[in-house]
């Protein structure tokens, strides 16, 4: 009787220590894909500090808007329509209406980070390495 009990634990224990080394290995491949997603160095850290601001990602301000570019455009047409569709007078959710706000807000965020400020010195184009415009 003895023998069979000693047989189940360690069993249990056996089937335990695989489902954990499972789970961290998912865990692992998760945060490497994060990681690899965010951008990581200081663009890794500037989505993030955006993420934080804003409270929600790029990719959910994406699928709220129903954008999969970020073509500034297309994006305020579907801000416009979701906007106005869940406006409170006409039957609409103030709580969407927040979310489709925040989204826009995060998408005008990242499209502002990924345009050069105005007055940059940029490139000349005379292929010389170092001239920039004047």
């Amino acid at each position: 009787m003895a023998k069979y009990i000693a047989q189940i634990i360690v069993l249990g224990g056996q089937i335990i220590g695989k489902a954990f080394t499972r789970a961290l290995k998912q865990e692992i491949a998760a945060s490497q894909e994060a990681a690899k997603r965010a951008g990581g160095g200081q663009k890794g850290q500037n989505r993030a500090a955006a993420n934080l601001r804003t409270g929600m990602t790029l990719e959910e301000a994406q699928q709220i808007l129903n954008v999969t570019k970020l073509d500034p455009e297309e994006v305020q047409k579907n801000y416009d329509h979701l906007f106005s569709v869940n406006d409170k007078s006409k039957g609409g959710s103030f709580y969407l209406q927040s979310k489709v706000f925040r989204a826009k807000e995060r998408i005008d965020q990242e499209l502002k980070e990924a345009k050069p400020p105005e007055g940059e010195k940029t490139d000349t184009g005379t292929g010389k390495p170092g001239e920039v415009a004047q």
